[in-house]
């Protein structure tokens, strides 16, 4: 609060009090006062304004900056009111007053929305699991009678299934620490499993769906099974989308296993990411060149696969160079299972 500010504010007091003053003055001259009186006098009226103008700058000027640096220290500015006490002054006590109702509302409308929110969550819930339940059934028919369904139809079903399970963990994200459970599990089993959902697609495009068995089969970590399968369905489903049209095409799948760590290591030879993409293929909708080219991507799957990550205290780092091979590593902490639970 700076104090040229605060005393253009108080312009009309003190242009009233200097006319009020001068008033005064003028009288004392016509009734032919003495002249000490008159400077004692003027003294007085000046030290008092003076003071008053700064018992009162001080006053407002220790509010309104604790006020004000309260706010750019939050995160959530409505929150302030929280965090100063209630001025002595009167127009800081209409301000004051204004911010707790302001703040009332503001909460009631917050209630509101999350109530709102998760009835809708809920329903989607649902609603997806309501329609998994069909879409499962036609997946299980496609796959039993393929001599009379096309496999381009097959291929659709898996998609829609991959879409609507992306939905249904996305709206589980946010509260996911209700809907999984930290044990010790083989490595080998979440990637076999990943492997036989993708089986129909990695077939359809010719890619050679490699496990490295010696670094995998007797390695365990701690995390959910379920969000495991889950985020290394979409990296897998992201490798098929965007594969070379060249014969040999390979996802790889390998591990490190080391005294404080494990990594996980999934490899293909795709169409690479460009550097300048890199640093942002885990934001949110982000597709980059690739989504552009392929038109395929809702930029969702590598998002949600950060997000859940940090949440079961787990890292997640890719590395890729175009038209030659991308990397994902996965790392498991060890030895201390509070970790992984924060």
């Amino acid at each position: 609060m700076k104090f040229s500010l605060f005393l253009k504010d108080k312009f009309y007091f003190i242009f009233t009090f200097l006319g009020i003053y001068f008033l005064i003055i003028s009288m004392f001259f016509a009734f032919h006062i003495d002249f000490s009186l008159i400077l004692a006098t003027s003294l007085l009226l000046f030290f008092f304004v003076i003071l008053t103008l700064f018992i009162e700058y001080f006053k407002k000027r220790n509010f309104y900056t604790n006020l004000l640096s309260n706010i750019d220290a939050l995160d959530q500015a409505y929150l302030v009111l929280e965090t100063i006490e209630k001025p002595e002054f009167y127009d800081g006590k209409i301000l004051y007053q204004a911010l707790y109702e302001i703040n009332k509302s503001m909460n009631e409308f917050t209630k509101n929305l999350e109530y709102q929110v998760e009835d809708f969550k809920e329903y989607i819930e649902m609603w997806i699991h309501e329609v998994k339940i069909p879409l499962s059934a036609l997946i299980l028919i496609s796959n039993n009678h393929k001599d009379k369904f096309d496999k381009k139809m097959s291929v659709q079903l898996k998609r829609l299934e991959d879409y609507v399970d992306q939905v249904l963990y996305y709206a589980r994200s946010e509260n996911a620490e209700k809907d999984y459970l930290i044990k010790e599990i083989r490595l080998s089993k979440v990637i076999k499993n990943v492997g036989l959902k993708n089986m129909d697609e990695l077939l359809e495009n010719k890619i050679d769906y490699i496990v490295d068995h010696a670094t995998t089969t007797n390695v365990s970590v701690l995390t959910d099974s379920k969000w495991l399968e889950f985020i290394l369905g979409q990296i897998i489903n992201n490798s098929i989308k965007y594969k070379k049209e060249i014969e040999d095409s390979y996802i790889k799948i390998q591990a490190f296993d080391e005294k404080n760590q494990t990594t996980l290591i999934i490899e293909d030879n795709g169409i690479g990411i460009k550097e300048s993409d890199l640093k942002q293929v885990f934001d949110k909708t982000f597709t980059g060149e690739n989504g552009r080219i392929k038109g395929k991507s809702t930029g969702m799957g590598l998002f949600i696969s950060k997000n859940m990550c940090e949440k079961l205290g787990h890292k997640i780092e890719i590395e890729s160079v175009e038209n030659q091979y991308t990397r994902i590593y996965i790392t498991f902490a060890k030895n201390n299972y509070y970790e992984v639970l924060k």
